[in-house]
């Protein structure tokens, strides 16, 4: 009499609800992990012609060539054209802090204008101008000396040597796309040479031109 032999089933089983508990538990240690990751603040003194950013398909200067971080990106602009502070970190409240025109947090600029400024310019600065993108907050703006901490520029500015030029500081509580700029010449003084001094509680005091640092 021939035995019958069941064949035996070589496929393992794994039931639907185990695979999704796993597969949601390693969700959550992957999460986890991105939530312990230790807050970083990076404090960059960025130089003229150099980008705001770690790539560039142009092979044009970038943080990279001088920050050698992973993980934290610019808490707003800075213009290539432009220099000093940029906050780079990998908190995003900070960044909405530091950025979001709603925070009203200000940001200090010292500015070298072409001409002498007058009292009515100053005045529509401080006020506010309508721009082509409406009208600006009001700023803080005042007439100072040149900052005794500047560095000089590479490739200098192009002045004029039958115009004189002069430094404003401006406070602004909001980042509107070159706006500093733009404020400048709206009120007839274009803006030679521009650099960001502070953003909230961070400021370039110490910060050489192309160093940076971690703060608190």
């Amino acid at each position: 009499m021939r035995q019958l032999i069941k064949p035996e089933n070589t496929m393992q089983k794994t039931s639907f609800r185990k695979h999704r508990v796993e597969r949601f538990s390693t969700q959550q240690v992957t999460r986890q992990r991105k939530e312990r990751q230790p807050k970083t603040v990076i404090l960059f003194n960025k130089p003229y012609d150099v980008l705001p950013q770690f790539t560039d398909e142009a092979g044009r200067s970038t943080l990279k060539d001088f920050i050698p971080v992973a993980g934290v990106y610019a808490a707003g602009r800075l213009d290539r054209d432009s220099e000093g502070l940029l906050v780079l970190t990998n908190d995003g409240a900070l960044q909405a802090k530091l950025t979001q025109p709603g925070k009203r947090t200000g940001k200090i600029y010292y500015v070298q204008v072409e001409g002498e400024p007058t009292p009515e310019a100053l005045t529509a600065l401080r006020d506010g101008v309508t721009l082509n993108d409406g009208p600006t907050l009001p700023a803080g703006v005042e007439l100072v000396e040149e900052p005794v901490w500047l560095w000089p520029r590479n490739p200098p500015i192009r002045e004029r040597k039958s115009i004189s030029t002069r430094w404003l500081k401006i406070t602004l509580y909001e980042g509107r796309n070159r706006q500093v700029r733009r404020m400048t010449a709206h009120v007839g003084f274009p803006t030679l040479r521009l650099i960001r001094y502070a953003m909230g509680g961070y400021t370039l005091d110490g910060l050489a031109n192309g160093d940076w640092r971690k703060a608190e």
